[in-house]
């Protein structure tokens, strides 16, 4: 599918580079420099104030959950810029309340609230050459999925045939527990908004196109965000 001029066939959400800097088990020349995609953790600390947070505020909110189907480490907040946690701010829009705006150029993913207020998450976003623009929307959704290799990375790398019946949902699946998949008229894009445990990717741009947050980040977003909710990537 081509997206704005760009061949979203070459996109492939990713995976593979995140896979490979997880495991070790694909080239990291071969495959985008990329962060394990996380799993999720449940925002269980509240919303950051317009104020934002402090470290200590965000070693809570980006802390461990153990509950979950595979317990979430904490994410080593230290390496995050502070300017990436996780804020509700001012953002003046025209787009309706629950619609997500992805902002490459500046590394943000707002959720538009209501009273042109939004809450903005730090993110990682595609690399030069890879980044594209346009309206999409939510078409489906993902919790711990499994993850299937393009036909067109196992044909460049014959070591992700192995994943080629899928890999099974984990804390190495580059989807991580909660993944947002991309479509633009009933067509999946092969672009995903997804969970990252690496905290030193948000900020940059490392991806084919797909956009991470880390992964606490993440399931904040997830859970208040259904299925047909309106994508906006701006241009970068």
């Amino acid at each position: 599918m081509i997206i704005n001029g760009v061949n979203s066939g070459t996109g492939e959400t990713d995976d593979a580079a995140l896979l490979g800097r997880r495991t070790g088990l694909l080239s990291r020349r071969s495959f985008l420099v990329g962060s394990a995609a996380g799993v999720g953790a449940l925002g269980l600390a509240g919303c950051a104030t317009s104020d934002g947070m402090s470290l200590a505020e965000a070693a809570r909110v980006y802390g461990p959950v153990p509950e979950e189907k595979f317990p979430i480490p904490a994410i080593d907040v230290s390496k995050v810029d502070p300017k990436y946690y996780r804020r509700t701010v001012r953002y003046d829009t025209k787009e309706a309340p629950g619609t997500i705006v992805v902002d490459p150029g500046n590394y943000y993913v707002y959720r538009i609230e209501n009273d042109g207020m939004a809450t903005r998450y730090g993110a990682n976003v595609g690399r030069d050459g890879f980044r594209w623009s346009g309206d999409a929307y939510v078409g489906r959704k993902g919790e711990w999925a499994t993850w299937t290799p393009p036909k067109e990375m196992i044909k460049r790398q014959p070591e992700a045939a192995k994943y080629a019946g899928g890999m099974p949902g984990g804390l190495d699946n580059p989807l991580g527990a909660r993944t947002l998949y991309l479509y633009q008229n009933g067509a999946y894009t092969l672009y995903t908004i997804y969970a990252s445990l690496d905290a030193e990717s948000i900020g940059n741009g490392i991806t084919s196109g797909c956009v991470g947050l880390l992964t606490q980040d993440m399931m904040h977003l997830y859970s208040q965000t259904p299925v047909k909710t309106k994508v906006v990537v701006l241009p970068a």
